[in-house]
């Protein structure tokens, strides 16, 4: 990265520069840089014009255009700089766009909704405790005692839960089915984006995240790479497909296979092609199997409200995503299912590092920060002209993969509509499962948790234009061309979800108005 080039080769630099400093006053009352964000169809759009002190002839010596000299800084201190002043610039557009998407009772929920999933918010804290003491609410009994230990949801046991009957060798698949051979058939694209996750399911014998990870492991030469005892690799998976909740709607087994499926295609990118180690691909492929292992179908929002356990144990801090982790690395302590048995010291250190901080990656509330990185690798690739991914540390190569997990984990608006309308159905009424106890406790109903309130239609379209639109994006930025596809079906999804929006008549000039504004701006 040549550091003396970014002043003057992109707008968007010459703002960084700007919000860095402090305000001297009048002197740039008249070279302000202003900034209009638009919420279109196609997601949130910057429209920008910059005018004033950088653009003047001989450059302006004044102390906002002076405080930071890039010629003398170095690039990493460049791309940290940026990425503090990104994360929160998205912070604040996402805050000015809901506040107009808020005005309407729905639009207020949907609103409350993405700010307390997806924005990573400091807990309110009474400091003058001048509020009358208030009785504690009572705890849902379900998921309340999970772990003085580490034990799964309502002490669920981790020890090993299977053998693998080997009187005629190891499954093709992992699994035992009557179907094998309609399984195989499926499993043949197991390359591609948008496969049938829940035919997957039905004809493994509802294993689907065991017949998906150890045909990709398999396909990939992974077992031969580093010495995996195909015995232990199915009993590790038959044991972590067992303890995914089987009556959570949606954060079970079929989900991480989704997740998995979804990494194993975003690794095939062209544009990541041998980017990544035998290693760094296998740590992906294990993270996404793993990461929502033992999921209660409860936020971790409710788990705090209600002084769970888990949260307890964790101190309120990405508390299913530490607890994920912790049964994982638990179950591999069972020698049967110690898949990592032949990797050295210096393999097993790296590997569990890296899952750790994908796995953690996969909290909501870190999106705006992961998003900032994504967005800052992508900016600094283009000011430094080079077309090639060039990921020479460690940092840079955690954060693709940490995005890439992201990506794969908001994937479902990008798969084929009618996969993507079961997904939506499905985290729907765990949503609304998790409402009902909240009810019962006589606790605030979460946003977008009551059954008897919620607009489906029109949340996906705000999850669409404020969460997914925006990652997926940048992602194809990153990778161009080769997630077009992917953007285009997100878009073509959007679009169905919005047709589908009951329109009222209070709302249908409005409206009306609003996609006519829309349409201009495009």
């Amino acid at each position: 990265v040549d550091p003396a080039s970014i002043r003057s080769r992109t707008t968007t630099e010459e703002e960084r520069i700007h919000e860095v400093g402090e305000d001297p006053g009048e002197v740039h009352r008249n070279s302000a840089t202003t900034t209009t964000t638009t919420a279109t169809k196609r997601g949130i759009r910057l429209i920008k014009k910059t005018e004033g002190c950088m653009s003047r002839e001989p450059p302006c010596t004044c102390r906002k255009c002076s405080l930071i000299s890039l010629g003398e800084v170095e690039p990493r201190e460049v791309h940290t700089m940026i990425k503090f002043i990104k994360q929160n610039k998205f912070k604040r557009m996402l805050n000015k766009e809901l506040s107009h998407f808020s005005e309407s009772k729905s639009g207020n929920q949907i609103s409350e909704y993405i700010c307390s999933t997806f924005l990573d918010k400091d807990q309110e804290v009474d400091v003058r405790g001048e509020h009358p003491v208030e009785e504690a609410p009572k705890e849902a009994e379900e998921g309340s005692r999970v772990m003085s230990i580490i034990t799964g949801v309502n002490n669920k046991s981790l020890d090993h839960t299977n053998s693998v009957m080997l009187t005629s060798g190891v499954p093709r698949y992992g699994v035992h089915t009557k179907t094998e051979e309609e399984l195989g058939q499926c499993l043949e694209r197991v390359d591609q984006w948008g496969l049938d996750i829940f035919k997957v399911s039905d004809l493994s014998n509802h294993r689907p995240l065991t017949a998906v990870t150890y045909t990709i492991f398999r396909d990939r030469d992974l077992l031969k790479i580093f010495k995996i005892p195909s015995e232990k690799l199915v009993s590790l998976l038959l044991t972590l497909e067992d303890h995914y909740l089987k009556d959570v709607p949606y954060h079970n087994s079929i989900h991480a296979a989704d997740v998995t499926l979804s990494i194993n295609t975003l690794l095939n990118s062209n544009a990541l092609e041998s980017v990544f180690t035998p290693l760094e691909v296998m740590t992906a492929i294990f993270s996404a199997a793993i990461h929502d292992v033992d999921h209660p179908g409860l936020t971790n929002q409710y788990l705090i409200n209600t002084s769970s356990e888990l949260a307890l144990m964790y101190n309120d801090e990405s508390v299913l995503e530490n607890h994920h982790l912790a049964v994982a690395f638990k179950l591999l302590q069972n020698q049967d299912c110690d898949i990592f048995v032949n990797l050295n010291k210096k393999q097993k250190q790296t590997l569990r590092k890296m899952v750790i901080d994908m796995v953690l990656a996969t909290d909501m509330s870190k999106h705006m920060s992961l998003l900032a990185d994504l967005k800052t690798m992508v900016e600094t690739k283009k000011v430094a002209g080079s077309g090639v991914l060039l990921l020479d540390n460690y940092t840079d190569r955690i954060q693709v993969l940490q995005n890439m997990v992201h990506c794969a984990d908001l994937s479902n608006p990008t798969k084929p509509l009618d996969l993507y309308r079961q997904w939506c159905d499905r985290i729907m009424e765990e949503f609304f499962q998790q409402g009902d106890r909240e009810r019962e406790a006589g606790l605030d109903i979460s946003p977008m948790c009551d059954r008897h309130n919620a607009t489906v239609e029109k949340s996906q379209v705000g999850f669409i234009d404020y969460i997914v639109h925006p990652l997926w994006e940048t992602w194809a930025d990153l990778v161009h061309p080769d997630a077009q596809d992917i953007l285009d079906a997100l878009e073509d999804n959007r679009d169905w979800y919005q047709s589908q929006i009951p329109v009222s008549p209070a709302s249908s000039s409005i409206d009306l108005k609003e996609d006519d504004e829309s349409n201009n701006e495009e």
